[in-house]
């Protein structure tokens, strides 16, 4: 075989390889769509059916009206999108802080910074519950907002990575026409992260759309419930509605695949630049 040959068979294995995993992970996402449109007899159905038969496409308007799912739903828009963009607004502050302001143990305190991502969020959650119990904020969006909006470790190291890639002569230029610090990194720097800083919008949609012990442990009014705690909500003590519980997990996802379908190039675009020097 000559080389070309060689390496165009290996690209077709690569990519069956690939194509054969991806359809492996699809699985569990396939059979949940499916599950959704069955009654409870076929979901245990041995040898498994996969196709139903009848449909039921009456579950979605069933799991829809079992519960508030319209107010949950707005809840976790809602909370998403705050959480969102305010991560994003201080991510940015303290990446650039971090890349370029020189002061008193930045090393040492971005460091620790970066240990907080090796903290399980359970070992927190108990003091935070206290200081949320404190502050009169138990059962309201604030105690989901203000700790993960204010907070991202991950965030900042990404944009700060990027940050230290980008050349200094521009900032060096709007210093030198009088530019405050805050001008500089409003009007020169913030316009370049838009590649990082999608990425990284996307990644915190993901998390907080998908939030679920958080909301369990700081909500008790079913109305506050964002989307995760409400689909929980259909398993019961003695049994669960598995057909339902499934519709409304397949409403719960469309969200984040329309973000992802939408914005998928971003992630990849702003994973790669990451770090590069320019």
């Amino acid at each position: 075989m000559t080389p070309r040959s060689d390496k165009a068979v290996g690209s077709a294995a690569k990519h069956l390889f690939l194509g054969g995993a991806a359809l492996l992970m699809l699985l569990p996402f396939v059979w949940m769509v499916l599950s959704a449109f069955k009654d409870f007899s076929q979901v245990f159905v041995v040898p498994p059916q996969w196709i139903p038969d009848p449909m039921h496409p009456s579950n979605f308007v069933d799991a829809w009206e079992a519960l508030p799912f319209g107010r949950a739903y707005i809840n976790s828009v809602y909370i998403t999108v705050t959480i969102v963009v305010v991560q994003l607004l201080t991510c940015a502050m303290a990446a650039y802080a971090f890349a370029r302001i020189r002061f008193p143990f930045r090393g040492g305190l971005f460091v620790l910074f970066l240990a907080t991502l090796m903290v399980p969020t359970q070992l927190t959650i108990i003091p935070l519950y206290l200081v949320m119990r404190e502050i009169g904020w138990l059962d309201t969006h604030w105690s989901i907002i203000v700790p993960s909006a204010l907070f991202n470790a991950f965030g900042v190291f990404m944009l700060r990575q990027f940050i230290r890639g980008l050349p200094t002569s521009l900032e060096e230029a709007a210093t030198i026409d009088g530019a405050s610090r805050w001008k500089t990194f409003w009007l020169i720097v913030f316009p370049l992260l838009r590649a990082p800083m999608s990425a990284l919008g996307i990644f915190s949609f993901m998390i907080q759309w998908n939030n679920f012990f958080g909301p369990l442990i700081f909500l008790s009014t079913p109305e506050k419930f964002t989307v995760p705690v409400l689909v929980a909500q259909f398993k019961g003590q003695h049994t669960t509605d598995f057909p339902l519980m499934m519709a409304a997990a397949a409403l719960a996802v469309i969200p984040p695949l329309i973000v992802f379908l939408l914005l998928q190039r971003y992630i990849i675009e702003g994973v790669a630049l990451t770090g590069l020097k320019r």
